[in-house]
């Protein structure tokens, strides 16, 4: 089970993930390896579940973000455009922004601003996160998420990591041939 993943730090947490199969790749495992959790969620940030982020949101649990890292892994390289609709704390951009790097670029995007906020500060507290806000490789904007981000697409995947009820003609009008 999926709870049993936790961990008292972040390379716990990672390798109990990769140990109970829910990440497969040593790429995704590197990639969230070099994102500490405990700067996106302000409590139980190595705990296999959905942690409260304020503003009615949470950032998902680890095994959901390990999930989604290994099904856009293919189209995931480097200088790879990437759009992360509800980015919330800003976790999974920083995440994936590892797995495009050195020349990729991801676009996390939410539509409340204290989000954004949010995000922006927690990528802020570790050098990386400082560079990569610096040189755009991460960047953060409100929109409203089921239009996309036209500006700097198109895409080579687009995660949605927010509620949606459909698929967005928007978003996949932003989405390269073939991508996901």
């Amino acid at each position: 089970m999926a709870w049993t993943c936790s961990g008292v730090n972040n390379a716990a947490l990672v390798s109990n993930l990769a140990t109970k199969g829910l990440i497969i790749s040593d790429k995704v495992r590197k990639a969230m390896l070099g994102v500490d959790r405990g700067h996106y969620a302000p409590s139980s940030p190595y705990e296999d579940s959905p942690q409260y982020i304020g503003f009615l949101a949470t950032i998902s649990a680890p095994h959901m973000h390990a999930a989604a890292a290994e099904s856009l892994l293919p189209f995931l390289y480097p200088g790879a455009q990437v759009l992360d609709i509800g980015s919330g704390s800003g976790y999974f951009t920083h995440v994936l922004a590892n797995l495009v790097e050195p020349t990729g670029q991801v676009v996390g995007v939410d539509h409340i601003q204290g989000l954004v906020d949010l995000a922006t500060r927690n990528t802020e507290k570790s050098a990386e996160g400082i560079d990569l806000l610096r040189n755009e490789r991460v960047k953060y904007v409100k929109a409203d998420g089921r239009k996309g981000w036209k500006e700097s697409g198109p895409y080579d995947a687009i995660h949605v990591g927010a509620a949606a009820v459909e698929a967005h003609a928007s978003l996949i009008e932003q989405l390269k041939a073939p991508g996901r």
